[in-house]
């Protein structure tokens, strides 16, 4: 039972890893290396200006939070989003601004209070003017508000990029008050306060991504202890019970202190600083991309034209080989004067050798390592290229003819189509003449009926009348359905007759 019971504490205590990504808060501490020498130093910002413009940042994200009512969790969490981005991003290459509205509009979906980014940017600019003692006007919502509104999304995602989409941040403020309550000073008003403002200020300074929360808090306590005359238990000292180190709470409170001894940033100063760095940082860029750029033109060029030849070992062209296809010259010169001669006799060596220079200084940017041409072909080599280049012409013509038949066998349908509704429309028409004759005459016949029946007077005469008239009318109405029927297998006929022409076409093809 022992022995089990010591299995399960060993393997409680060993961390287990499923692969090789580990997701936890302590990946949010960067280590010593990344904390030295930030992307902002390397750009050529100094470590001074570095700090007032974090601190600047984060003034502008506290005091947009409290104008737009977010929660401190919220604000607490842009700002540590703020350190975490610009210890991996330089201050000269993203503004400082638009990523701070970027890093406010993620936090508040993060802690679950989202704003809109048009009340982010109102806030911004509300701050802008208050700072800068101009009159408080609304942002108009032009192409240039468009613009900035299109940046801090961009901004927004850039962050995300960079932090792996690892947003959560784990908030010593809770910490603060549970570890009063173990020292037993959780009735003490000042202190807590103390310790809760510590904590507020602490977001300006970088000290989020170098020590964990448990630390920080511990930190704020023992500065508040410290500045209000509170004594804590020493023997042993209350921050081993919570697996702090007294060197960590000394660099933490100071960094803190630091933050008052301060003076305050200036934005315009602030400004021209980022804005010469970052001129500079954009020539530097232009001058790369001009060295790159000669550098790759120069690597090709030859004798003042750049003459590109084939590699026998790469299938890439190299400047390089350019001395190997001159040594093989004369080679070359030879199988082309034994060609020349092969096919015109006649022709003096001199008169060869000055044809084949002529044409490889006029076609020097050819590929000169293929090799001489046979003298002569046979007669059955002939035959076959006469017969390749027949099956070539054969095919593409067909193609071509058949692509034009198919324009005239559409062409056909649609006037055959065309003819037939003309028939029929013809048809309708008789149809409707031969239909009003019919009824012009029985009224005609019904008339004359009257007068003989009116003239004789007999009750039997109207009664043989009526009886020759639905005679009439049984007829002209077989002779009428007789006609459709008529017409029905004429277009039948129609249709057939131009499918097997179709047909035929089809197979004569």
């Amino acid at each position: 039972m022992a022995d089990k019971q010591s299995d399960t504490l060993l393997a409680a205590k060993v961390p287990k890893h499923y692969g090789r990504v580990i997701i936890n808060l302590e990946n949010c501490l960067l280590p010593p290396e990344r904390l030295a020498c930030t992307a902002s130093c390397l750009d050529g910002l100094d470590p001074e200006t570095e700090m007032d413009l974090r601190i600047l940042g984060c003034e502008l994200i506290q005091t947009a939070g409290i104008l737009l009512r977010l929660p401190q969790v919220a604000m607490a969490t842009g700002q540590v989003l703020f350190h975490r981005f610009y210890h991996s991003k330089s201050f000269v290459r993203q503004p400082m601004e638009i990523t701070a509205m970027g890093c406010l509009c993620c936090a508040s979906k993060v802690e679950e209070a989202p704003r809109r980014i048009r009340d982010v940017i109102s806030v911004f600019e509300h701050i802008k003017q208050v700072r800068g003692g101009k009159t408080i006007e609304p942002v108009l919502l032009d192409q240039g508000y468009i613009n900035l509104k299109n940046q801090v999304i961009k901004a927004e995602r850039r962050v995300l990029k960079e932090l792996g989409f690892c947003v959560h941040v784990k908030h010593p403020h809770k910490i603060v008050v549970m570890y009063l309550q173990i020292l037993g000073f959780e009735k003490h008003k000042r202190l807590v306060q103390l310790s809760w403002n510590y904590m507020n200020d602490s977001l300006r300074t970088d000290v989020f991504v170098r020590f964990s929360p448990e630390t920080i808090a511990c930190a704020c306590i023992y500065l508040s202890a410290r500045k209000l005359g509170i004594v804590l238990p020493k023997k042993p000292a209350w921050y081993l019970l919570f697996g702090s180190v007294e060197t960590d709470l000394k660099d933490i409170s100071i960094r803190i202190l630091k933050l008052y001894a301060r003076a305050k940033p200036d934005a315009d100063q602030l400004d021209k600083i980022v804005s010469k760095l970052e001129q500079a940082y954009q020539e530097s860029r232009q001058r790369l991309k001009q060295a790159v750029q000669e550098g790759g033109a120069s690597g090709v060029v030859s004798g003042g034209t750049a003459t590109p030849i084939k590699n026998e070992n790469h299938s890439t062209f190299s400047p390089g080989v350019a001395v190997a296809a001159v040594t093989q010259q004369p080679e070359i010169n030879k199988g082309i004067s034994v060609d020349s001669a092969g096919s015109t006799p006649s022709s003096s060596k001199g008169e060869e050798k000055n044809h084949v220079t002529s044409t490889i200084t006029k076609k020097s940017s050819r590929v000169v390592d293929s090799p001489p041409r046979s003298p002569s072909l046979s007669p059955s080599e002939k035959q076959g290229k006469d017969r390749r280049r027949k099956s070539r012409h054969h095919s593409h013509h067909h193609h071509h003819h058949r692509k034009k038949r198919s324009r005239s066998r559409s062409r056909s349908r649609s006037r055959s189509r065309d003819d037939k509704r003309r028939e029929q429309r013809e048809r309708g028409d008789r149809a409707g003449n031969d239909k009003d004759n019919k009824r012009k005459e029985r009224e005609s016949t019904q008339k004359s009926t009257t007068a003989t029946s009116d003239r004789y007077g007999g009750g039997e005469g109207r009664d043989r009348e009526r009886d020759r008239e639905k005679e009439r009318d049984y007829k002209y109405r077989s002779k009428d359905n007789h006609s459709l029927r008529e017409e029905k297998r004429d277009s039948k006929k129609e249709r057939s007759r131009h499918r097997d022409r179709s047909l035929s076409r089809d197979r004569r093809r």
